[in-house]
């Protein structure tokens, strides 16, 4: 790969989480400001969906941070950022049921989410070792050494690629519940759609990048091994 090549290479691997974080952020800050008809807080509807789907043993907590929102598993905690659960918007209602979606997968024992959560050892590590081992191996001229990096690496990579039918998933069972719980009505089901599907847009852009960095080291192992 030229230095020309390679310096469009890095600003595409820049310039694609930029524009999915600024396209999400954009988003939320102009649906955040649109109330719901049902005008309730995140709280209230991740409590309703929670309980609309008997799972009245997962708690609720406001936490620190913006778009901090997640499910925690270990804990059956959905935890939702302070705008979020006090907020009336469709931004977060949308966030508040995406996160209860990830409650029902948990509960319903969802596939790909067993297998992210089984994967996770393997791509922490791989996230914390693959660099080096990569390098190393290149240096020191010990292509097992760079080999053994790209397999680590190519766990972190699976891991994000698991995690975009976890993450479409939820959003459409978000979609679901909203409508049913009455959340929202018929008319609000666009623009809600758009919040959901420019969070998306974050995970995509991840493992889009994540899976060009595989190639791209697998490239150069196998050039350097002919």
């Amino acid at each position: 790969m030229g230095l020309g090549s390679y310096l469009i290479y890095i600003a595409i691997l820049m310039i694609i989480p930029l524009w999915a974080q600024s396209k999400v952020k954009s988003t939320y800050s102009k649906y955040s400001k649109k109330p719901t008809s049902s005008f309730m807080t995140g709280a209230q509807v991740a409590r309703q969906i929670l309980d609309d789907n008997g799972l009245y043993h997962v708690s609720i907590e406001e936490t620190r941070g913006m778009l901090s929102d997640h499910y925690d598993p270990r804990k059956k905690v959905v935890r939702l950022s302070r705008d979020n659960y006090h907020g009336h918007s469709m931004a977060a209602s949308a966030i508040a049921a995406h996160e209860v979606g990830h409650a029902i997968q948990d509960e319903q024992a969802y596939a790909f989410l067993r297998f992210r959560h089984s994967l996770f050892p393997l791509a922490n590590l791989g996230d914390k070792m693959s660099f080096i081992l990569i390098f190393a191996g290149f240096i020191l001229s010990m292509p097992g050494l760079a080999m053994a990096g790209v397999i680590f690496m190519s766990f972190a990579v699976l891991f994000q690629l698991v995690t975009l039918p976890v993450e479409f998933d939820a959003s459409n069972r978000a979609m679901t519940q909203l409508v049913s719980s009455g959340v929202i009505n018929n008319n609000e089901e666009r623009d809600t759609k758009k919040v959901l599907n420019a969070a998306a847009l974050t995970y995509v852009a991840a493992a889009m990048v994540a899976l060009a960095e595989l190639i791209r080291f697998a490239l150069m192992f196998l050039g350097n091994d002919d």
